[in-house]
């Protein structure tokens, strides 16, 4: 007999949660002191309210049609905290703006620019996203540019600087790309000292993010289950 669906999505999230703490224990932190972020990409709005049923408040959006969508499906929820994580287009900064608490993936000094040029009354916490690759075409800014990224970011008054982001590279142990990047957060609290966040680690390399001073886990099939078909 199958698993009833809820169940089943309770254990998922119960396990993962449960790895997490392991590994911060291991690593001599406070398990409580991380922040899990749940990604529930291309999975519908009603997943959002059972993960909401069962304590979730931070849960991730890749594409701003889709975060558009679900807020607005779901209606106004002061319970639940939406993290954008995806890259943004300069264009749609407004609407990411409108739906998203959080976004993670400031990478340049334009799409600052235009988050700022978006605000209503509240300030926008962001992340600036890191390349840790050699490759341009990777999101995220050079750590040359980081710096001045942060500084730009810092003195625009609706968006408030709280830490780095970013993907371990395909082919690169996670913890030397962590570590790195707990190198560029160093950066980055030189001009803004209290940008703490660091938003690594996904359901592979968690645990190599947390060992790195990873403050912010962004997981999703392993407590959603596998993604539904798309178009």
């Amino acid at each position: 007999m199958d698993a009833d669906p809820a169940d089943a999505l309770a254990d998922r999230l119960s396990e993962v949660d449960e790895r997490i703490a392991q590994a911060a224990r291991a690593a001599g932190r406070d398990p409580a002191a991380l922040t899990r972020i749940v990604v529930t990409k291309f999975h519908p709005a009603s997943l959002v309210d059972e993960l909401a049923a069962l304590g979730v408040r931070d849960v991730g959006e890749n594409r701003q049609q889709e975060l558009t969508a679900k807020i607005a499906e779901l209606g106004p929820r002061a319970d639940l905290t939406w993290h954008f994580i995806g890259q943004v287009q300069t264009k749609k900064a407004r609407a990411v703006r409108a739906g998203a608490s959080v976004v993670h993936s400031l990478d340049r000094i334009r799409l600052a620019d235009a988050l700022d040029a978006a605000a209503d009354d509240t300030v926008l916490d962001v992340l600036l996203q890191v390349n840790l690759t050699d490759d341009p075409a990777r999101g995220g800014v050079t750590p040359a540019d980081l710096a001045a990224l942060a500084e730009h970011a810092a003195g625009l008054t609706t968006l408030r600087v709280r830490g780095v982001m970013a993907v371990a590279p395909l082919g690169e142990h996670p913890a030397s790309a962590f570590a790195r990047l707990a190198g560029h957060a160093a950066t980055v609290r030189a001009t803004v000292p209290d940008a703490t966040w660091i938003s690594a680690g996904m359901t592979a390399d968690f645990a190599e993010a947390i060992a790195a001073g990873a403050t912010h886990l962004r997981i999703g099939s392993a407590i959603t289950g596998p993604r539904p078909l798309h178009g």
